[in-house]
């Protein structure tokens, strides 16, 4: 992926308000985005919202990378109406980490969360009610972890709750 450096009067401001808590800033294709530590990102959140107009949390996702020691990035997806600019801030994540929740700076991220436990298996820490949104409460596994193979994808609750073969 060829990025460019991002620069902004946005970047400045940041960059004097959380340091080295922020590692990257770039652009690609036209969209910016930010690496942070995993510690800062609620703060970086609060601040976009509260000091510079990002006041919609439009997605939380991740991605899988089972071969790298931070296996997952965390991506959060901020917009502002005003500015109509998007931002993107990746935290990259270890097995097991648990992020701080952002309910209690957009309360859009309830069900993002949710999503992101479902899918791939990371926990907020905080979150009012950690537990699956889209898979059935008994599914075994997480279905976007790339260790997880879409032709075995548990059969078994499929069988038992479906009565037919996967069909993969």
């Amino acid at each position: 992926m060829q990025t460019a450096p991002w620069e902004s009067e946005l970047t400045a401001s940041l960059k004097e308000e959380f340091g080295d808590a922020i590692t990257e800033f770039s652009s690609y294709l036209g969209q910016n985005f930010l690496v942070a530590r995993p510690g800062a990102a609620i703060p970086i959140l609060q601040s976009l919202k509260d000091n510079h107009g990002f006041d919609y949390l439009v997605d939380i996702t991740a991605v899988h990378w089972p071969k790298r020691d931070e296996q997952f990035d965390l991506i959060y997806v901020v917009y502002s109406f005003a500015r109509n600019e998007r931002i993107r801030i990746k935290v990259k994540l270890k097995e097991g980490d648990r992020p701080e929740t952002a309910v209690d700076v957009h309360l859009t991220a309830d069900w993002l969360e949710r999503e992101v436990f479902d899918m791939f298996g990371i926990e907020f820490e905080g979150h009012p009610n950690m537990k699956r949104i889209l898979m059935p409460d008994e599914w075994q596994g997480h279905p976007l972890r790339k260790e997880v193979s879409i032709l075995g994808m548990d059969n078994n609750w499929v069988q038992q709750n479906l009565g037919i073969e996967s069909g993969q």
